[in-house]
């Protein structure tokens, strides 16, 4: 069964916030799939601009690619996930990364893997509104609450950005796609390819339903 093919542009946010619905407005009318927004910290935050895209559009997907828990908590997460997915009519998607220039604000996370699984799963148990306790080893909810907002859907794609097998495979329950960091060489793909077939199988998972970026 062929694989199916998408075609996605990303944009960095180092713009006027007025510029993004138009880019965005201009993407989905030359017949792109999706629009990202990176969220590389010294840039603005990816979520306004996703928002100004988002009333701007009405087919194309939307998400950040991508967040760190490091810096944003998931509960701020899955908050701002929610009302990017109500603005856009339920298109949105999540992408989650380690990130880059963590050194900048001193920060060396000691358990990044964990933390990025965590995260997957502290945000869906969020989106459910769940009000038992969530007890990871990095991250905790004490149960007894929930968010106090509409959901409009919990079942929002999510993406992890990485080269990592290690990763791939802690996080491989939770993903829908993986995205790979900038490379033209094909090769790569496939071998990357080759190994998220076999870590969805030995999950017990279709790997037609993983998406690689």
């Amino acid at each position: 069964m062929a694989r199916p093919r998408k075609i996605s542009v990303a944009f960095q946010t180092n713009k006027l916030l007025s510029a993004y619905g138009e880019l965005a407005a201009a993407a989905e009318s030359y017949v792109f799939d999706s629009v990202s927004v990176y969220n590389d910290m010294l840039y603005q935050p990816a979520w306004l601009p996703l928002l100004e895209m988002a009333h701007a559009t009405q087919r194309v997907q939307l998400g950040p690619a991508a967040v760190n828990p490091f810096t944003s908590h998931p509960i701020n997460i899955a908050g701002n996930l929610a009302l990017l997915d109500e603005a856009s009519s339920g298109r949105a998607y999540l992408g989650l990364a380690r990130g880059a220039w963590l050194d900048y604000v001193g920060l060396t996370p000691q358990q990044p893997i964990t933390a990025i699984r965590e995260t997957f799963a502290c945000v869906k148990h969020l989106l459910l509104q769940s009000t038992e306790p969530f007890m990871g080893q990095v991250f905790q909810l004490a149960g007894g609450d929930s968010l106090r907002l509409e959901i409009p859907r919990y079942e929002i794609p999510f993406l992890l950005g990485t080269w990592g097998s290690e990763i791939m495979r802690a996080c491989i329950d939770f993903v829908d796609e993986i995205k790979l960091g900038g490379t033209a060489n094909p090769d790569i793909v496939r071998l990357v390819r080759a190994e998220l077939d076999s870590l969805a199988r030995t999950a017990e998972r279709n790997p037609h339903e993983i998406g690689l970026a």
